[in-house]
């Protein structure tokens, strides 16, 4: 008998939309279960080089919840290119001025690091509160 390998089109892939509420979850576990949605790495077909992953909602960014000392002691960084110019924010400004932002780079850091995973990251959206477009079909996940 004779095992055949199917391999996965972009064409045949159909993307579906789901729905993850963060409130009270910390950021970890909203991002690894995102990332492994956009990943595509909840489907049967799995395939590593083919972006057959789905697209998710995160909602309800700014009440997610940080353990331990993080808040004070987890910093972001950003550097404008010049001397002396590296910026740093706390996670506790973060959550308070853009909450999307962190977990939004929590994922991307759990994504490929080229091409294909800035083609998955474009699946993600992410709001702060509970309102998020209607007129998407979603599948909620708890």
């Amino acid at each position: 008998m004779m095992r055949i390998t199917k391999f996965v089109n972009p064409r045949d892939v159909n993307k579906k939309w789901y729905l993850i509420d963060a409130s009270g979850k910390s950021i970890g576990r909203v991002a690894v279960e995102a990332a492994k949605i956009l990943r595509g790495k909840n489907k049967p077909t799995f395939s590593p080089h083919v972006n057959m992953g789905d697209n998710v909602i995160i909602i309800n960014a700014a009440k997610v919840k940080v353990t331990g000392n993080k808040l004070q002691q987890k910093f972001y960084y950003r550097h404008s290119g010049y001397v002396g110019n590296l910026k740093r924010i706390a996670l506790a400004d973060m959550l308070t001025s853009k909450p999307e932002y962190a977990i939004q780079h929590a994922i991307r850091l759990m994504l490929p690091k080229n091409k294909l995973g800035r083609k998955m990251l474009k699946g993600l959206r992410v709001y702060k509160d509970d309102k998020y477009p209607e007129s998407i079909k979603v599948e909620k996940i708890e």
